[in-house]
């Protein structure tokens, strides 16, 4: 009883608080017209009276993360505010309460997946989901086995972690990928050798949405007799997975990849047969022993709410997200010359779409596209000037991964806004391209590949 009044105190004083923020935003500006999303933002957090209301970009950039679900934000509200004890107490309700709620995450978790529960580890995220699994699976292995499998476009902790194994004496393969960014299987059997431990192929490229053949790459690594492990964080609650049709032995999950919260994770690792890791974090042995540390109940409890919804609504939001990723790619190619997309189109997750806008710089034109979010690539490298190495795998000329812009459609972006960032893109595409020499050049039928630059 008292927890129900302490939950119907708290959705009041919700309630009251959006009302307020609601009241504020009107009172002090105008509704937008250009079909942007309008949020308050309170820069004086500790104020009392809501700050002036300001205009925000809007999203197209959810492979970098994505918002969160409503309805996971709910699930989690009780356990950060009347349910807060820690999870591994064990002697009284508080604890069980917590344990409870942890549990019932990890069976939704593992049944987006195909997995058992036992089967779930929950960690802080993707990235130390890779190096668990990486350098977990080749440190424990290591004394018949030293060396590893991966690919040249993986996420950077995936290459990172194989970079450090390189510094400890074990070997690596970086197996190149094809012109449409997918490996080809016959150098994949090539380069497993007696003594590899693991492989490490992703589902779905976080910078060209390319999907690569999991099912065939697990059936070859399975009758090698070597683990499988897959970086899954832009592909979980995405595309249907089965971690035993497909016979993934360790799988990466993130959180805020799939409309949950951010700093949860989780690592799926194969019971039957078993595959051994070495922990790489100690303390109180939590997670069985592979991932010690107080698990975040009301992240994890996140986490499941997300991973049960994206189980119901996937094939809606599949078809949704088709729909409106066809419609921006035929919009943009009819509307502008010498865009070409990177990756695969076939064997691709269509809420991921890598553009290339010939004799345009890519930062100058996300420079003019200022009110919508968008990225050049990676956010992890997005600071870097370089082009994306993804990018050059594929064998992208410098020039056209220079010039490269990735759009990121999810559950809750609208055609309205689909339609406002092709409008604008386009515009601003034609307009750079009208300041370019070179784009002067190749109207006048110039072949910029036969000019000799000089230097002076």
């Amino acid at each position: 009883m008292v927890g129900s009044t302490a939950g119907s105190m708290l959705r009041a004083t919700w309630r009251r608080a959006a009302l307020a923020a609601l009241a504020g935003a009107r009172s002090g500006f105008t509704a937008p017209t250009r079909g942007l999303r309008l949020r308050v933002v309170d820069h004086a957090l500790h104020s009392a009276a809501p700050s002036e209301a300001a205009l925000r970009p809007l999203y197209m950039d959810v492979q970098a993360t994505t918002p969160l679900d409503p309805r996971v934000l709910d699930a989690m509200l009780p356990y950060l505010v009347n349910y807060y004890g820690n999870p591994h107490s064990r002697t009284h309700a508080y604890g069980w309460e917590s344990e409870a709620a942890m549990e019932r995450a990890r069976q939704q978790v593992a049944s987006l997946i195909g997995a058992d529960p036992r089967e779930i580890i929950f960690t802080s995220g993707a990235t130390e989901s890779n190096n668990i699994a990486i350098k977990g699976v080749a440190r424990f292995y290591k004394s018949r086995k030293k060396h590893v499998v991966t690919t040249q476009t993986e996420h950077k902790c995936v290459l990172d972690s194989c970079r450090s194994l390189e510094a400890e004496g074990f070997r690596v393969t970086y197996l190149p990928v094809q012109k449409s960014g997918i490996i080809d299987l016959k150098e994949l059997e090539a380069a497993i050798q007696p003594d590899t431990s693991i492989v490490s192929i992703m589902t779905v490229n976080n910078e060209i949405g390319v999907k690569q053949p999991i099912a065939e790459i697990g059936q070859i690594c399975s009758s090698r007799k070597v683990y499988f492990h897959t970086d899954a964080a832009q592909a979980v609650g995405k595309i249907p997975l089965d971690v035993n049709d497909m016979k993934i032995d360790l799988m990466s999950i993130s959180g805020h990849k799939l409309y949950g919260p951010k700093g949860v994770g989780a690592i799926y690792i194969r019971r039957r047969p078993r595959v051994r890791v070495e922990a790489l974090q100690s303390g109180g042995g939590q997670e069985r022993g592979m991932r010690s540390g107080t698990v975040p109940t009301p992240l994890v409890v996140g986490l499941g709410a997300a991973c049960e919804l994206a189980q119901q609504e996937m094939e809606y939001d599949h078809k949704r997200i088709s729909k409106l990723a066809e419609r921006l790619i035929q919009k943009i190619m009819n509307s502008l010359p010498d865009v070409v997309m990177n990756g695969d189109p076939k064997q691709h997750y269509p809420g991921c779409i890598n553009l290339s806008f010939a004799y345009v710089e890519g930062e100058s034109l996300l420079m003019a596209l200022k009110d919508v979010a968008l990225s050049s690539g990676s956010a992890c490298t997005s600071a870097s000037l370089e082009p994306s190495y993804v990018l050059r795998a594929i064998g992208t000329d410098e020039d056209l991964a220079h010039s490269s812009i990735r759009f990121g459609i999810g559950r809750f972006t609208t055609e309205e806004e689909v339609d406002y960032t092709v409008e604008k893109c386009i515009h601003h595409v034609k307009r750079l391209r009208e300041m370019s020499p070179l784009w002067e050049m190749v109207q006048d039928g110039i072949d910029l590949k036969s000019i000799k630059w000089t230097q002076h």
